[in-house]
């Protein structure tokens, strides 16, 4: 069975979903080929692992390096190689973005609109370009010069608002800055990014993502290593700790009990039963004691049974509980309000 990409029967051959895709006899003459170059550096990428299909995600992005997204031809190359099905290489195609399921343009520009750079004009800055390419989320300007995309998070928030071309930062940008980024691109230009390695295109780092270098040679591998950059926001809390004489607390490793509880003095998980108390307030009160710090006080503090309730809430655990017990029989699990007893037909 045969179908073009973006029809139902693809989606069932190919496993990618059934979105719209340009499947012209033009645009299907202008993909580049997966040439046995390709297939071989996917066995290359194999090797790497010990379980061949651990080898997936790099694969994915081989094939985007040469023909720009991942293709119906991508998709059955690396489930071939890998022996596995289309469906399950379209599986994991589908669920990650930096797969690409349509053609891409020459560089990639992600705007970040989550809440910090949205608040700071993440999301203008997005409509603006929107505005001069003529396009919207996830499609490519009609030259095929840039793809533009919504990004959820940059993880880049003391820079926000933050742009990425082809996942190499611009910084703290505005609608302005970011307008003539666009235009450069277009124009054939590579701006250089506010830190990190030189750009190059959305092909270019593909291959790199699938670990194979963008660079002709050494020297040029050696020149594109991450420059340095301007850190001050995100040293700026180290600084302002500084000036003020603030540090945090010296704890001691050898007085840290270990993670998990493990080591934690006898006192405070076992409850000697002479105070009177629950044996849970006895051993709450013991952590009390024993916490070392301000902060280690106060957790085992609002964690103590005693703690006032927070306002507008009610612990279950705490006096009430659910409203009958527990039954014994079939849908008996005294969850919700108890039965009313049947009544009995009586004459009389």
């Amino acid at each position: 069975m045969s179908a073009l990409p973006g029809s139902a029967e693809g989606t069932a051959v190919t496993g990618l979903d059934s979105s719209p895709v340009d499947a012209s006899p033009e645009t299907l003459a202008e993909l580049p080929p997966l040439t046995e170059q390709a297939r071989a550096e996917a066995r290359e990428i194999i090797a790497r692992y010990p379980e061949p299909r651990s080898a997936l995600l790099p694969m994915l992005h081989l094939v985007q390096s040469y023909q720009g997204y991942v293709s119906p031809d991508g998709v059955a190359l690396c489930a071939e190689e890998l022996g596995i099905t289309k469906a399950e290489v379209g599986a994991v195609a589908t669920f990650y973005t930096m797969y690409k399921r349509r053609p891409t343009g020459r560089h990639l520009v992600s705007v970040c609109t989550n809440t910090l750079c949205s608040v700071l004009g993440g999301r203008r800055i997005f409509d603006a370009v929107a505005a001069d390419l003529g396009v919207h989320h996830d499609e490519t300007a009609p030259d095929g010069s840039i793809t533009l995309e919504h990004a959820e998070c940059l993880a880049a928030c003391d820079y926000a608002p933050v742009v990425t071309v082809d996942y190499e930062f611009y910084d703290q940008q505005d609608v302005g800055s970011a307008r003539a980024l666009v235009a450069a691109l277009r124009r054939g230009e590579k701006p250089a990014p506010t830190r990190g390695a030189p750009l190059s295109d959305f092909r270019g780092i593909s291959r790199q993502l699938a670990g194979f270098s963008q660079y002709g040679d050494a020297a040029a591998t050696a020149a594109a290593v991450d420059t340095e950059g301007a850190i001050g926001p995100t040293l700026a809390g180290v600084r302002l700790a500084a000036e003020r004489g603030e540090s945090a607390p010296f704890l001691p490793a050898a007085d840290r009990p270990p993670a998990g509880g493990a080591g934690e003095p006898r006192e405070t998980v076992r409850p000697h039963g002479r105070s009177g108390d629950t044996p849970g307030k006895e051993a709450a009160d013991a952590r009390v004691r024993a916490a070392d710090t301000p902060a280690e006080k106060a957790g085992a503090a609002g964690s103590h049974p005693d703690a006032p309730e927070p306002s507008r809430r009610s612990l279950a655990d705490k006096d009430d509980g659910t409203d009958t017990p527990a039954g014994t029989g079939p849908g008996t699990s005294g969850q919700g309000p108890a039965a009313s007893p049947p009544q009995q037909n009586r004459k009389g």
